[in-house]
């Protein structure tokens, strides 16, 4: 066998799939992942103009969708979606409830963490290249959601919903994609299974 080969990643895994399986911890994944997103929505910054705040909530379901995979990452958001329609003030800025403004984003982390999962298990978190396209993908996706859901939501036009939802968030989601560039490969690397 070459080195090369050896060397391979194993595709088809994600980073939580190197823990020892069982059904126990898929639940402690799950339930950690809605967790964590709900934990990064607190980090909150207000926009001037705009009646969404820059949060940690993003990255957190893009994380949670690489490291846990399509099927984990959707329960996660799932989970996170729900509990907090149910009442639990783990939306940004402390909030809950369906319907609020940004609430198509909640949706779209939803889509997004399951794509990026999907994305995972095929390589791609395992280098800077593919894990930033993988993230600017997570990213429109969220955007494709929850823009639109902003302007039906607030009756503003769909341009005045771009500046409100979109533009303002670009370089903090540039940052959030650089800090997974490194995070993610990385942490592959630790484990001896980056490519």
């Amino acid at each position: 066998m070459s080195t090369a080969s050896a060397a391979a990643p194993r595709t088809g895994s994600v980073l939580a799939d190197l823990l020892p399986s069982s059904r126990t911890k898929d639940i402690a994944l799950v339930v950690g992942g809605a967790a964590l997103t709900g934990i990064a929505a607190q980090i909150a910054v207000p926009i001037p103009g705009s009646p969404v705040p820059v949060t940690g909530q993003t990255f957190a379901a893009l994380l949670v969708g690489a490291g846990l995979g399509a099927g984990r990452g959707f329960l996660s958001l799932a989970l996170y979606a729900l509990v907090g329609m149910a009442g639990m003030p783990w939306f940004a800025d402390g909030t809950s409830g369906a319907g609020g403004a940004s609430f198509g984003y909640v949706l779209g982390m939803l889509l997004a963490s399951t794509v990026v999962g999907a994305l995972a298990r095929r390589g791609a978190d395992r280098s800077v290249p593919r894990t930033a396209g993988t993230m600017v993908l997570g990213s429109a996706i969220i955007y494709a959601v929850g823009v639109p859901y902003l302007a039906a939501s607030t009756g503003m036009s769909l341009n005045a919903a771009v500046a409100a939802g979109l533009t303002p968030f670009l370089l903090g989601d540039a940052l959030k994609a650089a800090l997974a560039m490194g995070l993610l490969p990385a942490a592959w690397k630790l484990v001896g299974r980056r490519g």
